[in-house]
């Protein structure tokens, strides 16, 4: 078996199978403290101890099935934590099962968990709590084995203050008073399908629901719960498009929360609880491919499951193919290959960014000493998209591909796999096509850096008229610039008008006089969409319009998606006129940031202490 570098755990040893929690969360202290109770079973004869993933967790007493049991910690690694290691009082034989009990608690500053007073939320009344496991956080919530590779059904009882609602990645399963605590209740939860580490999910809050579907609720803030329900009202037709894809939904509910606007994600797809970003509310529900991505991880990522998050495209990637086919069943072929080309350029553009020569940009990465959350970007979504894209091209077309992909969930569903066990299944499911598939350069396509070897084919008509716009801007002098108007718009979609600002953000910066002109007959200073006002706004410090500065450093810091706000700061950075703003604005900010992208904006900015 392959070891997991960002793990300390040794699953062929002893498996971790079951996790009941017990715990409670403390607003006051910012904790979660309780006990986790799991059911290990020993892999191989003789069996003396375990050894389980942790980071700034305490640990007060540990027993094995009731008995006092030894436990040390390790020595303290950077990113990976401190192994615990538990020594049982009894050996165990391959195959007996023990109940691990463990009381902990964890840090204030756990980098799994983002606790706000209440005047940083929208109510303004209540705290609020979220945590973010994926990719190796759970350890900074209780002791686990933290790895992929690893799976475990999981049973939880959560105390909170009663007039807040819990939520967990699983079925609720009931609530009642706390009978230790008059001021607090205790919501239950059952995860019957077993799950790795890193879709352990918890959040707590002033929380409402609307019902938009025969299993789905979705859930924010009274404030934000109308528009919601809205913008994600096309849930259930994805869900029942994605069954038709990928085989049965087999996790019963399928809710979505929508947390503040710190959430670090576009969304996290927290089984039976979808977590997504307020960024997504534009009001015209134009950015629910993001909703078709976490609705597709409940078949490729949480069924089938990545062992290492060395072979995270495997996860990403055919989530991401999973997700172009939903929206061209919904919304027509032309729109998912004008999402696909826009796929291929956001890659082209992540490549700029990182170097054609960045170990990083391979598809399948090396994490010996490296941190997932520093490695992570597009690359695992847009190059293993491609790479399937290309796949379905040479083997028959979408529907034959779809034909695999059900096959594929279907072969290692519940299970953990790497790249190999995909391509041997890839080569038996076609054995009629191996020809085919051996001209594949399989080499460069899973450990060369860069841009695929090979570019797929992709229809053009929905992104033509992104192309020839950016090019009239590109190519017009100043004498040209009377010849805009905003009757260039009028026939163009938002999702045009994203493709039309990234295709300008992939070249030369534009003169300033050309975005001034561009403001003048478009306005896009008036336009809210995120993904809109994301791009325009770089667009504009790139061109080192100083007027942008206060409007680029707002978006920054008044949500916190990674996608937007470390390429805003990195752009503030790198203009002399706004460098030492956003150092100032980003170390006033830090402390109410959340733990992960206050890490890496800080390591972007050169701060990281």
């Amino acid at each position: 078996a392959m070891a997991d570098p960002s793990s300390f755990a040794s699953p062929a040893c002893c498996l971790t199978r079951h996790l009941h929690l017990r715990c409670r969360a403390d607003f006051g202290a910012r904790t979660l403290r309780g006990t986790a109770a799991l059911t290990a079973r020993a892999e191989r004869e003789a069996l003396r101890c375990l050894v389980l993933d942790t980071r700034d967790v305490q640990v007060f007493k540990v027993t094995v099935n009731g008995q006092d049991a030894q436990f040390a910690f390790g020595e303290k690694h950077s990113f990976k934590g401190t192994p615990l290691e538990i020594t049982f009082p009894n050996e165990l034989r391959r195959g007996q099962e023990a109940i691990v009990e463990i009381s902990f608690e964890s840090s204030p500053q756990s980098s799994a968990l983002q606790w706000f007073t209440p005047e940083q939320t929208s109510g303004k009344k209540h705290p609020f709590l979220f945590s973010q496991c994926q990719a190796i956080h759970c350890r900074a919530i209780f002791p686990c084995q933290d790895t992929p590779a690893v799976k475990l059904t999981y049973y939880a009882e959560i105390s909170v203050p009663k007039e807040l609602v819990a939520l967990m990645s699983a079925n609720r399963d009931g609530e009642a008073p706390d009978p230790e605590d008059s001021t607090h209740k205790i919501y239950r939860f059952s995860q019957n399908v077993p799950i790795p580490c890193y879709l352990f999910a918890l959040v707590v809050g002033a929380l409402e629901s609307r019902k938009i579907g025969p299993r789905t609720l979705v859930w924010a803030e009274k404030e934000l719960v109308d528009k919601s329900a809205y913008e994600f009202s096309e849930a259930e037709a994805m869900l029942k498009t994605a069954e038709d894809l990928a085989g049965p939904y087999v996790w019963g509910q399928y809710d979505l929360l929508v947390l503040p606007p710190s959430f670090p994600y576009g969304g996290m797809e927290n089984p039976c609880l979808t977590f997504v970003t307020p960024t997504l509310l534009a009001g015209d529900r134009s950015l629910s491919n993001v909703i078709a991505h976490e609705i597709s991880h409940s078949w490729t990522g949480n069924l089938v499951t990545n062992k290492t998050w060395e072979h995270f495209w495997l996860n990403e990637g055919h989530t991401v193919y999973l997700e172009r086919r939903i929206g061209g069943q919904l919304f027509g072929e032309q729109f998912r290959h004008f999402q696909a080309l826009g796929g291929w350029r956001e890659l082209q553009n992540t490549t700029n960014t990182l170097g054609d020569k960045n170990p990083v940009t391979n598809l399948i990465i090396n994490l010996d000493g490296v941190d997932p959350d520093v490695a992570y970007s597009s690359v695992p979504y847009e190059k293993g998209f491609a790479l399937l894209f290309y796949l379905e091209q040479l083997l028959g077309g979408p529907d034959v591909f779809t034909g695999f992909l059900k096959a594929y969930v279907q072969k290692f569903a519940y299970k953990s796999i790497v790249t190999e066990d995909w391509k041997k299944f890839l080569y038996s499911y076609f054995k009629d096509k191996v020809d085919i598939l051996d001209k594949v350069d399989w080499n460069s396509w899973f450990h060369a850096p860069g841009m695929p070897p090979v570019k797929p084919t992709y229809d053009m008509t929905l992104s033509n008229a992104c192309i020839a716009l950016s090019q009239r801007w590109i190519q017009a002098k100043e004498s040209d610039l009377g010849s805009f108007s905003s009757a260039d718009l009028k026939e163009m979609s938002s999702h045009q008008l994203i493709e039309f600002l990234a295709l300008l953000l992939l070249e030369a910066p534009l003169p300033l006089s050309h975005v001034q002109r561009m403001q003048e007959v478009y306005d896009f200073n008036a336009i809210n969409n995120s993904e809109i006002r994301f791009r325009w706004l770089r667009l504009c410090i790139r061109s080192k319009w100083e007027e942008a500065i206060p409007l680029a450093l707002k978006m920054a810091t008044d949500q916190g998606r990674m996608k937007f706000t470390r390429p805003l700061f990195r752009d503030l950075y790198s203009f002399d006129k706004s460098r030492d703003l956003a150092v100032k604005t980003f170390l006033e900010h830090r402390a109410s940031m959340h733990p992960v992208t206050s890490m890496l904006v800080g390591k972007d900015l050169k701060q990281d202490q």
